[in-house]
């Protein structure tokens, strides 16, 4: 059986809807804090099973009887490494023979305030001896199109990202990784730089935001300092515009391009292409 944490986030659900037309439904495990979120997940046959980060008895009881897990990380940035330590340690009870973590691209050097906790993680599973594969995600694309409906309002794309290249994929892709690596053998010790087939600077999202509208949208760079200002202005809380103002710095310095196609050769296609994603993004 493969266990999958945060199976009704969204990159769970992706995951799972990768990973059925591969393995019986009966063979994987939402892993989720909140069952009752996940009944159309159990209509599919898939085994929902509550695994609260809180409650580690939770953790290892989701466990039982199963193979491999997905750590996939969670969303609560400050809490993070402990709530995996916690993950990596239940499946070490249950005798997990294989855990994948989605870890954020090249971790071990990257300078985004945000891999320091994927740092972490990645040095408790080094130290539980459990056999463990990282998939280091790059940027999703929908981080950025996520704020079409803002640029369209007010005209412009912020950030502070100069004319850093991002070399971002869809979630599906990240998602298609995960199920490829989870259904072969041989996968432990393997390190993934995930990340799109082409990179884009801020200002090519910016026209190709413009293109497909039909509107006036244009890429605003600011410095870091601003950029997070306007952040906390458009409702963030400030910590974390501050790690989006800092993931924007160390985009400028190359932290979120690669051109490797390593996620590509994973998946058996092309990414999805940025502007597939605008699209999709224009017409939610």
């Amino acid at each position: 059986m493969i266990a999958i944490t945060g199976a009704t986030g969204q990159l769970g659900r992706l995951v799972i809807e990768a990973l059925l037309p591969k393995i019986p439904a009966a063979q994987i495990v939402a892993a989720v804090r909140s069952p009752e979120k996940a009944k159309n997940l159990a209509a599919l046959g898939v085994q929902v099973r509550q695994a609260d980060y809180a409650q580690p008895a939770t953790l290892e009881a989701a466990f039982q009887g199963v193979e491999k897990v997905l750590l996939i990380s969670s969303s609560e940035v400050g809490q993070r490494a402990a709530q995996h330590r916690a993950v990596i340690e239940a499946a070490a009870k249950a005798g997990v023979k294989l855990i994948a973590y989605t870890s954020i691209l090249r971790a071990d050097t990257s300078p985004l305030a945000l891999a320091a906790e994927h740092k972490e993680t990645e040095a408790a599973l080094r130290a539980s001896g459990l056999p463990f594969v990282l998939l280091r995600n790059g940027w999703y694309t929908e981080n950025r199109t996520a704020s079409i409906p803002v640029a369209l309002q007010h005209g412009a794309v912020l950030g502070a990202a100069g004319e850093g290249r991002i070399a971002s994929a869809a979630r599906a892709d990240y998602a298609a990784a995960a199920a490829a690596v989870l259904t072969r053998e041989d996968q432990a010790g393997r390190v993934y730089e995930l990340a799109g087939d082409t990179g884009y600077t801020l200002s090519e999202l910016a026209a190709e935001i413009a293109r497909q509208s039909g509107k006036t949208v244009a890429y605003q760079d600011l410095p870091e300092p601003a950029y997070k200002a306007a952040l906390v202005q458009a409702g963030l809380p400030e910590g974390f515009a501050a790690l989006l103002a800092n993931s924007d710095a160390g985009t400028a310095k190359g932290a979120l391009f690669d051109d490797s196609r390593q996620l590509s050769q994973l998946i058996g296609r092309p990414t999805t292409p940025l502007a597939t994603t605008v699209a999709a993004a224009l017409t939610a």
